[in-house]
């Protein structure tokens, strides 16, 4: 600590600029409102409709001022920070806080929406596309009894509580029936949300514990630790990495699925169908008749991808994943990666202000890092064989 005090005594323009970012935005999480708060009755509605009739999804309003908000953020005087990378960093968090703030004002708003989450989210590339085909060429595993959905969400919440005990924190858990996941943290109350009258598999609570709990619980109370508070806030563009590393987190504790690779996949044949100007009818179309997805699976993909007005997101878990892999592969240190809400293009920058002494180590790991326990060969060839 006395390292770190003697770096905001020398550092005195960035640790201001950080913190005047902090009290900007620490309450704003773009997925507070990107989820519908009307899922089920539209979902009811749209296979009422035999998947003729668009959902008309509703969105919680947002509480606060968006203009005032892009006008405070853009009155920081970033120049006055010293280190030149720390200097083009912070000017990218700007940029990045201020491109999510206006996919946040134009949630529900269609293209607009959608045109504004290309520039901070991206779209899948040919191959992104091509990756994800790869994948859904591979017959399906044999089903097993871990991959039957018995479980309700009382039993789920305490299968986590008992995952959770190892890592010695302490958070919230909430459940709702206006998540378009089965599971989701919400960084800035530390809580976890589980989607009510859900029915989880074996697996799937594995998964879900190592995926939200091991990384998405461990880089959020990892970054209440660090001083610079962009570890908990998010670096630019940092969804990738951190759904990459989850899904990473599944593969390494050994109950990552090739039925969990093909969800991803379809996710990024979603993602992809928002380009080729498809709605929500053509989306689910494109699963459940051409892909012969089921159709409760088909629904909640093209709800994910359609949320909002076209959100593509989704996209990216496969494409962190490999390069969580490759990263991983070459021998890199993945607690660099768990310090907070992070991005694998500025592990770099982690280690330079790490030397300076402007970032602690990290008070919490992942244990699924600590051995590999991926059996499956299929697995391993397909991360393996991803361009």
């Amino acid at each position: 600590m006395i390292l770190i005090d003697t770096h905001i005594e020398n550092n005195p323009n960035l640790y201001s600029i950080d913190r005047d970012l902090h009290r900007l935005v620490h309450r704003i999480e773009l997925l507070d409102y990107i989820n519908p708060t009307n899922i089920e009755q539209e979902k009811r509605n749209f296979f009422a409709s035999k998947y003729n009739v668009n959902p008309q999804f509703k969105y919680k309003k947002i509480d606060f001022n968006a203009h005032k908000l892009q006008q405070a953020l853009f009155s920081q005087d970033i120049d006055r920070i010293k280190d030149e990378d720390s200097r083009k960093f912070y000017r990218d968090v700007i940029y990045d806080y201020s491109g999510l703030i206006q996919c946040i004002e134009t949630i529900g708003q269609g293209k607009k929406f959608y045109f504004n989450v290309l520039k901070s989210f991206g779209t899948p590339t040919d191959k992104d596309v091509e990756n994800a085909q790869f994948i859904l060429h591979f017959n399906d595993d044999v089903y097993n009894e871990e991959m039957f959905p018995v479980f309700n969400s009382e039993e789920a919440l305490s299968y986590f509580n008992e995952f959770s005990k190892k890592f010695k924190f302490e958070y919230k858990v909430r459940l709702s029936n206006k998540i378009s996941a089965a599971a989701m943290v919400q960084n800035n109350t530390q809580t976890l949300f589980l989607k009510k009258n859900h029915r989880f598999s074996a697996n799937q609570l594995k998964v879900l514990a190592n995926h939200e709990i091991g990384v998405h619980m461990v880089t959020t109370f990892n970054s209440l630790s660090h001083t610079l508070k962009i570890f908990h806030n998010g670096f630019p563009k940092n969804v990738e990495t951190q759904e990459g590393l989850a899904v990473f987190s599944e593969y390494m504790s050994g109950c990552l699925t090739l039925y969990r690779l093909k969800e991803l996949s379809y996710r990024v044949i979603a993602a992809d169908s928002l380009r080729k100007g498809f709605n929500f009818c053509d989306t689910f179309d494109l699963l459940h008749n051409q892909y012969k997805l089921n159709r409760e699976e088909s629904y909640n993909i093209s709800l994910r991808a359609h949320r909002g007005g076209g959100f593509t997101k989704d996209y990216t878990y496969l494409t962190g994943l490999k390069k969580v892999y490759n990263y991983y592969k070459e021998d890199r240190d993945l607690n660099t990666l768990l310090s907070g809400k992070v991005t694998i293009s500025n592990a770099k920058l982690i280690e330079a202000w790490k030397q300076k002494g402007m970032v602690g180590e990290n008070p919490y790991r992942n244990f699924a890092f600590d051995q590999n326990l991926n059996q499956s060969k299929t697995i391993d060839f397909i991360l393996e064989n991803l361009k």
